[in-house]
């Protein structure tokens, strides 16, 4: 199935995982060219310094006052209200009715699926919202009100309210620029900021220097969570709205299987390479009291984003492969996935949780009783233009040398780190091969390729390079309309996935650079083929279904509405 989507399929060099999802969010479409006029435009002040000959040069280096980077923000003296508490305790609730009965307001989430959510959410309450995302620009007529991704945050229009969800997350190695963006520059007369508190203490420091007003609001859980004192056991104890939880891929679909061979339950799975709207999808399976689906299957991927009418969550293990090592759980990572049980408004009266095992039980007691440390520091990332004003001043380089100079000579406060930039820099290396621009570079290596998935990094490979020969890339150079197929193997499956990660990419670059990739309403349809299609495999793996030749008429159905 792969070859029919790359026709000139090669093997990359790089062995590389997933890269930053965005670093310039205000950048949804680029300008041909930087210059110094844009680089006013976002608020950046300039610092001087004296050289030792007493010459004073401008120091593009100085991220010392991130703060002063967003002017229209400063301008306001915005209340800043901190929602903190558990999973399940309606924080987020209360954000979003203030957002809601606003004259004007955005929200932004870590994930499509949120934005979704709240962007159907405000449309049935006919509040009108725009949907904004990576892949999507869904925009109503009349609409005031946005709901975003974070990376995709306007901070330079104004607004009554804007709501930052799990803003904990600012303290995240890879993605917590895009909080600390959001949060510094989002210019609203009221900031809701929805997480953990263990987030309260930085976020105090680093208003300190805005003049914003803050409050604090706690929220305790709105129903139970009861950690069991017995492990599941037997799989025969397996029971309606349990969700049991795995870190691979591997384990989730042997969990499916040993669940539904037992012929007492269906399973819905949910992972992190699933599409988007697959996942969604399978959750609303799972909560259909009328669905066959009682049983979830899932990994950690469910500890945000996803509404789920859970009763029991049970750890399958404790611990999992970050990418260089199998560790134990952290415990921010057990609090989030343990409190998605007993979800308010479901038919449950409490969530529980527990462990397959029992050596796993004490970890899991200890986790829940413990305070999630505080977080010490932000995450930060030059925009494009401190990198394009940076290059300005260095001999004719790649992309590659110039971000690796940057870092090792820029300059931050105590409050902050930088986003870890090793993968952006692994493809840097490659793209600089090119003849491209230094903007059309830095795009490429912000897009949302997984550089680790051979099919995903040589479409990015290939997308670069006809761009830069050709200014123009069309997807059947690559890809055969009508040649996808339901998986018939996992391996097949895993490759479908890749190709909707080849598919979802192009579609971010046609949004950004639209006059040249062409095939936008060609490349979504497929993406949404491809969607149905794995679902339909997963359909067709339910070992007891007796319901699935009515299931797989109904996608068949779906699936014509896209050819």
């Amino acid at each position: 199935m792969a070859s029919l989507l790359l026709r000139q399929r090669r093997v990359s060099a790089l062995g590389v995982s997933r890269i930053l999802q965005a670093v310039n969010g205000d950048s949804f479409r680029l300008q041909p060219e930087s210059n110094c006029r844009t680089f006013a435009t976002f608020g950046v002040i300039i610092r001087n310094y004296s050289s030792g000959k007493g010459t004073a040069k401008l120091d593009f280096t100085d991220l010392t006052h991130p703060h002063t980077w967003y002017l229209n923000a400063r301008k306001k003296q915005r209340k800043v209200f901190l929602h903190v508490g558990p999973t399940n305790s309606g924080k987020t609730y209360h954000a979003l009715k203030r957002l809601e009965s606003s004259s004007s307001g955005v929200y932004c989430g870590p994930l499509r699926l949120l934005a979704w959510e709240v962007a159907e959410r405000l449309n049935k309450a006919r509040v009108p919202c725009d949907l904004i995302t990576g892949q999507e620009k869904d925009e109503v007529d009349g609409a005031k009100h946005k709901a975003v991704t974070v990376e995709m945050a306007d901070v330079i229009s104004d607004y009554e309210c804007a709501v930052i969800d799990e803003i904990q997350m600012l303290g995240c190695k890879t993605r917590g620029f895009s909080f600390t963006r959001a949060l510094l520059g989002i210019a609203a007369d009221e900031l809701h900021l929805c997480g953990d508190a263990a987030a309260v203490p930085l976020i105090q420091e680093l208003l300190k220097v805005t003049g914003d007003d803050v409050q604090v609001r706690s929220y305790e859980r709105l129903l139970p969570l009861v950690p069991l004192e017995v492990p599941l056991g037997s799989f025969s104890n397996i029971r309606t709205g349990d969700c049991i939880v795995s870190f691979s891929r591997k384990g989730i679909y042997k969990l499916k299987k040993k669940i539904e061979t037992g012929g007492k339950h269906l399973c819905s799975v949910v992972y992190g390479s699933l599409p988007p709207e697959t996942r969604t999808r399978q959750a609303r399976m799972f909560n259909d009291a009328s669905s066959e689906f009682d049983v979830l299957v899932a990994s950690d991927a469910i500890g945000m984003g996803l509404n789920l009418n859970i009763s029991r969550i049970i750890f399958s293990t404790m611990k999992k492969f970050d990418g260089l090592e199998r560790r134990d759980l952290t415990l921010p990572e057990v609090k989030q996935i343990a409190g998605r049980a007993g979800r308010y408004g479901s038919k449950y009266p409490m969530g529980e949780v527990t462990c397959l095992d029992a050596e796993d039980l004490p970890l899991l007691h200890s986790s829940l009783k413990s305070a999630s440390p505080t977080l010490q520091q932000a995450g930060i990332f030059p925009s494009f233009d401190f990198i394009y004003m940076y290059s300005r001043l260095q001999q004719k380089r790649g992309l590659y040398q110039i971000l690796e100079d940057f870092l090792e000579n820029a300059k931050l406060s105590e409050n902050y780190f930088f986003a870890n930039c090793e993968e952006m820099l692994k493809v840097a290396a490659v793209i600089d091969e090119l003849p491209l621009s230094l903007q059309d570079k830095y795009l490429f290596c912000i897009s949302p390729v997984d550089m680790d998935d051979e099919i995903s990094s040589q479409g990015l490979t290939q997308f670069a390079e006809n761009y830069a020969k050709k200014g123009l890339v069309r997807l059947k150079e690559i890809f055969s309309p009508g040649s996808l197929q339901v998986p018939k193997t996992h391996s097949a499956l895993k490759e479908l996935e890749s190709i909707h990660k080849v598919l979802e990419l192009y579609v971010w670059l046609s949004f950004r650079l639209d006059e040249s990739f062409l095939d936008h309403e060609l490349a979504s349809s497929q993406k949404a083929i491809c969607s149905m299609l794995i679902e339909e495999f997963l359909e067709r793996l339910g070992f007891q279904n007796p319901t699935s030749r009515k299931l797989n008429s109904l996608m068949a159905k779906k699936r014509r509405q896209y050819l």
